[in-house]
């Protein structure tokens, strides 16, 4: 119980941790075009995303994928880059399975750049239950992160009535970020 216990917390942290904040932004952008109501449209990019970046821990851990840090450490703020696209064009992202395996890809992505990491500080007898717990806790902050936009565009909506300007606002210093990340990168 107490190594699910740490696995879970650490893959909450992993999530929320505010030095690598790519999580963060990919998830805020992902979900600020959606309403209350596309919750379970968000539920299922949401856990794609953590099933992508939970295949790229496992396949790390027995496999050792020999992923050029630098590729992927670049790849994650295009990553986010083009999430905030549907925001910029102000459109939402298409419900078509093209939206589900991009959200799916840019999962193993992100699961690529903590894979290292990952693989040096699980315990070999802990590997399943690690790995399993920690894909709950990444899963967990993410909903968490999903919940409070979703109430946060309910609220603007309602209130304030300028939806439209904080969606574009937000994604609009999201992609910023994402291209600040991309040239200290390069």
């Amino acid at each position: 119980m107490e190594t699910f216990q740490f696995y879970t917390t650490l893959g909450f942290q992993h999530v929320t941790d505010l030095n690598g904040l790519d999580h963060l932004y990919f998830i805020v952008a992902l979900s600020l075009p959606f309403g209350i109501n596309d919750w379970k449209k968000l539920l299922w990019w949401v856990t794609l995303f953590t099933l992508g970046h939970s295949l790229s821990l496992i396949g790390n851990y027995y496999a050792g994928y020999g992923f050029s840090s630098y590729w992927i450490e670049l790849l994650i703020p295009i990553t986010i880059a083009v999430g905030c696209f549907p925001l910029l064009l102000q459109k939402r992202p298409s419900t078509n399975g093209f939206s589900s395996v991009l959200t799916f890809l840019f999962g193993l992505i992100h699961g690529l750049g903590f894979g290292r990491f990952f693989a040096m500080m699980v315990e070999p007898d802990a590997a399943i239950v690690g790995l399993f717990s920690f894909a709950l806790g990444v899963e967990l902050a993410q909903l968490a992160i999903v919940l409070a936009v979703l109430l946060l565009n309910f609220f603007i909506s309602k209130r304030y009535r300028f939806l439209k300007f904080w969606r574009l606002g937000l994604g609009g210093i999201i992609f910023l970020l994402a291209l600040v990340m991309i040239v200290e990168r390069i």
